[in-house]
């Protein structure tokens, strides 16, 4: 099956709410987050490492699994690439921040099968479109320090780091080299074309 046959469509709430994201990856590499205390401020580093053997992680390990349209995220849009079967190959969905003017990007997935193929890119750009017809100052997104895979993708869609949490997921996030990492994209920083 070609993914790039099936257009990216919206995933109304009257169907998809609820709809588990079932976000799995397994990793080689993280980033480690270095931050050292001096006289003139603080130093802080992030480096690339190797776990001694790959590490998966899966819903399962989760208490909550990752779901679209909760009720904690209002105004929530959703939007997939969906198979001829009804299999979801891929999502993203997005809310506003209204206070900051800023479009929250909640969920992103693409099925293991079919990651590396455009996808991911396909639903990226319907945030960036919606974050343009409202007139968001920028899209904001958060992944694990672990998921390196997916830090070189949004890299690749114009986020940059802009932050990070060494205490959102557990106590033990160092420990687990999963440490949340907050990317933001700003749209008028974005080198235009032509």
């Amino acid at each position: 099956m070609d993914p790039k046959a099936f257009p990216v469509v919206p995933l109304p709430a009257s169907v998809w709410k609820g709809a588990v994201v079932p976000i799995r990856y397994t990793t080689e590499t993280y980033y480690d987050v270095v931050s050292e205390r001096t006289a003139d401020g603080w130093h802080i580093r992030l480096e690339k490492k190797r776990f001694e053997e790959p590490v998966t992680h899966t819903p399962e390990e989760y208490d909550f699994p990752d779901k679209l349209y909760e009720d904690y995220r209002p105004d929530a849009e959703a939007w997939g690439i969906v198979s001829e079967t009804g299999e979801l190959l891929g999502c993203i969905e997005t809310f506003p921040e209204d206070w900051s003017n800023r479009l929250i990007v909640s969920e992103m997935w693409v099925a293991e099968p079919y990651r590396r193929r455009g996808l991911g890119h396909r639903l990226m750009a319907a945030a960036k479109e919606r974050a343009e017809r409202e007139g968001r100052r920028a899209i904001m997104l958060e992944t694990q320090s672990c998921n390196t895979g997916a830090i070189a993708f949004y890299e690749s869609e114009g986020f940059v780091l802009i932050g990070y949490d060494l205490c959102c997921y557990s106590n033990r996030d160092r420990e687990r080299r999963e440490v949340r990492f907050d990317f933001g994209y700003f749209p008028d920083k974005v080198p235009k074309n032509g």
